[in-house]
């Protein structure tokens, strides 16, 4: 009589759990995949926290109408500034301690302003000392306007930074936390007793993925629910569509990390292999900073890559309120990357 069907004795199943098991007793696992994303999540939150603007720094050099340029900017409160002779302000200039060096007007000169066009810091203080030093000579605007300061939830980096955040764990734990165990399971030799069992490598390989999926389960609501009391970062759309959104980004990782480990010898190839792979899309997916900042021309290899159109899908869920119909064609992404990257690791795993 056969024995009825039951997930006890399903390979699958099995083999999941014997995965999930070998996982959760390894303390450094438990440190990337759980307490890491929320350090570094504190770190950045504190580091690009709301705060008023950074005053820019400049240097006045000494000599005639010195004095009166070194008060109008002292007194607006958004410049700190000091003043030095000609050697001290070109050497604050050149070393970075100086945005600015301000040359004031003389009988035979008008003022002068000596910065580095090439810097963001040199541009903005040009701009702010000029606007500063013309108001305290009686400049009126032709035009009247308002600033309108936008500080409200969603409107924040943080807000930005954490969707990156938990696409770049998504990615880092699928493959470093599957694609170096698989390695590491063939230098020890573990794959190649296996191949003595009824085993399947569709199921061997899938258990991994399944695990990740498990793992996924304390992740995501730990990261959210740490940014959400810490920096009252909030997710505006579907609790359940941003979960499976990460659930997938989750199953598209594990398929690339067992791609880039289904023929690695030794953990310096997989390391190599993995580096590979994911340090184009650390750079370019728009993890710390938008990836519209990329010219042009490398836009539709950048919104190709499986992170960029993860990223965009959470962004769209936690900041717009997205629907399943806004974050559809990102997914679709994520998806064909992960259904590729596991049908080729299936053809190219070998037990040996």
């Amino acid at each position: 009589m056969s024995r009825p069907s039951s997930p006890n004795f399903s390979p699958l199943w099995q083999l999941t759990l014997a995965r999930w098991r070998s996982f959760y007793r390894e303390p450094s696992t438990i440190f990337w995949a759980f307490v890491f994303p929320i350090v570094l999540a504190f770190a950045l939150g504190v580091a690009f926290r709301n705060r008023p603007p950074e005053p820019v720094w400049a240097a006045v050099l000494q000599g005639e109408g010195a004095p009166a340029v070194f008060g109008a900017l002292e007194r607006s409160g958004q410049v700190k500034v000091q003043v030095y002779d000609e050697r001290g302000a070109h050497e604050a200039l050149r070393t970075g301690k100086v945005a600015l060096v301000v040359v004031p007007a003389t009988a035979t000169g008008p003022r002068t302003y000596q910065f580095d066009p090439t810097r963001p810091d040199s541009r903005l203080a040009r701009a702010v000392v000029d606007d500063i030093l013309q108001r305290a000579e009686g400049r009126v605007d032709p035009t009247k306007v308002a600033d309108f300061k936008v500080d409200a939830p969603g409107s924040r980096y943080i807000d930005f930074l954490v969707p990156g955040l938990l696409g770049l764990n998504l990615m880092s734990s699928g493959m470093w936390g599957i694609g170096f165990v698989l390695v590491e399971m063939r230098t020890r030799k573990l794959i190649k007793r296996l191949l003595a069992t009824p085993m399947k490598k569709r199921d061997f390989l899938f258990a991994f993925g399944a695990m990740r999926g498990l793992f996924l389960l304390g992740e995501l609501p730990l990261l959210i629910g740490f940014t959400w009391l810490v920096f009252h970062v909030a997710v505006k759309g579907s609790l359940l569509l941003l979960l499976g959104c990460a659930t997938l980004g989750s199953l598209t990782f594990a398929g690339l990390g067992l791609l880039t480990a289904s023929r690695a010898q030794n953990t310096q190839t997989a390391n190599g292999l993995i580096n590979l792979v994911q340090m184009p899309m650390f750079l370019c997916s728009g993890v710390f900073f938008s990836s519209e900042r990329f010219p042009e021309v490398l836009q539709p290899v950048i919104k190709a890559l499986p992170l960029t159109a993860l990223n965009d899908a959470l962004r769209g869920i936690m900041i717009d309120g997205a629907g399943l119909a806004q974050v559809a064609r990102p997914m679709a992404i994520v998806a064909a990357w992960g259904v590729g990257a596991f049908l080729i690791a299936l053809k190219l795993f070998r037990w040996r």
